[in-house]
């Protein structure tokens, strides 16, 4: 400028300040017409207010000359090819991402909506109260936010025999039994194991197990002694002394599942009273003969019979030991009986049997007529005996 002022003479320099004067307020004037003209707009971006002043034509450039990229998600309250208007009122909202899964399965969405339960009510997810929403329906929503669901099923679970069927929603077989109240005793049984995990096919069954004690008192049988008796005839028993039962105190371990019983263990045994023996005699003297001999002097009057003859013993099939007139075979086995038909041989009768002797006619067959058994001792005396024709005479 100094050396301008050197070689312009005074008033050319006046004219040149003018100028540059003249061209600093045209330029100041332009700046202020171009302001002046702008269009303000009242902008509302992601719930934050500003004003916005632009020579944008219409919405899509001004949101273009902000930087701001409006997605198909997002949410704008007047269309991009509006026309800008001074005053103009305008909301943008960018859209967030919610991953959603359902039992596992991830689904996309965007939102601009607040609330999760505005979400989903937007996008018509509907849960029952049975269901597992991770958040709560008035949380706000985040981009990227994740909502994890799992859906409800029914499980089966059988307590100590009695069944009923509850709500899951996965997680552990403890968690299950704890969400519904269930408590475990030290000993009760669970399957399947408290850390397995639930499922729709999950069938929970659980056996209450209590151990108890049962005190029980048993008797005890007594045992027979036996005593040889000289004075008893022999085949006779005399008992000398009754026998008394005892009776023994024991404790046993019981353990219960599910109120039945499944094992028993003794743990102690206590005898109370002690038993008795039963003493028996038994006769050792040898009996004596029933029929005496009789005399020859008497055969001379005797009614002689041609009869068929067998053997019989006290303890044969069907026999009581005791004779129709009373003697007891038992007790006397060497006895000198026969049996008869009382209309042919008279009951009481003394008579001689060919090949047995003298006898008494003391009981009666199941035989008729000639017929006459005879009483011997054993069974083998009876085999021996046989069957045969033999003399009989009646004595008297």
């Amino acid at each position: 400028m100094k050396i301008i002022s050197k070689l312009l003479p005074a008033s050319k320099k006046k004219l040149v300040i003018s100028s540059i004067g003249v061209l600093a307020l045209v330029v100041f004037s332009s700046l202020l017409l171009f302001e002046a003209t702008k269009a303000e707009v009242d902008l509302t971006e992601n719930g934050e207010k500003r004003t916005v002043k632009t020579h944008a034509n219409t919405v899509g450039e001004l949101l273009a000359d902000l930087g701001i990229d409006v997605g198909k998600h997002d949410a704008l309250s007047v269309n991009v090819d509006a026309k800008i208007e001074d005053g103009m009122k305008l909301n943008y909202e960018k859209a967030k991402q919610v991953i959603v899964s359902i039992d596992g399965k991830e689904k996309e969405y965007f939102t601009t909506l607040d609330t999760v339960g505005d979400f989903l009510a937007d996008n018509k997810l509907s849960f029952s109260e049975h269901d597992e929403v991770s958040q709560e329906r008035d949380d706000a929503i985040k981009d990227g936010l994740k909502v994890s669901v799992s859906l409800g099923f029914k499980v089966a679970i059988n307590d100590g025999g009695n069944e009923r069927k509850v709500w899951a929603n996965g997680g552990t077989v403890k968690e299950l039994i704890h969400k519904n109240n269930i408590t475990l005793n030290e000993l009760d049984k669970i399957k399947p194991a408290k850390d397995e995990k639930v499922t729709k096919d999950t069938k929970v069954k659980i056996v209450r197990v209590e151990k108890v004690t049962d005190v029980v008192e048993e008797t005890v049988a007594f045992k027979t002694e036996t005593k040889k008796d000289a004075s008893l005839v022999k085949g006779k028993e005399k008992v000398l002394d009754e026998g008394k039962k005892g009776t023994v105190v024991k404790e046993y371990e019981v353990v219960m599942e599910n109120g039945k019983e499944v094992s028993r263990e003794l743990i102690s045994e206590k005898v109370k009273e002690e038993s008795e023996n039963r003493v028996v005699a038994i006769g050792t003297k040898q009996p004596e003969p029933v029929v005496e001999q009789v005399s020859r002097s008497n055969d001379s009057n005797s009614k002689v019979l041609y009869m068929t003859a067998t053997a019989f013993t006290a303890d044969c099939g069907g026999c009581s030991g005791h004779t129709a007139t009373g003697v007891d075979l038992q007790a006397n086995p060497n006895a000198k009986v026969v049996a008869v038909d009382p209309s042919v041989i008279p009951l009481g009768s003394k008579v001689w049997v060919e090949g047995y002797g003298y006898a008494i006619a003391a009981d009666t067959g199941g035989f008729s007529g000639n017929h006459i058994d005879v009483h011997v001792p054993t069974k083998a005396d009876a085999y021996s005996f046989g069957r045969k024709n033999v003399k009989v005479k009646i004595i008297e």
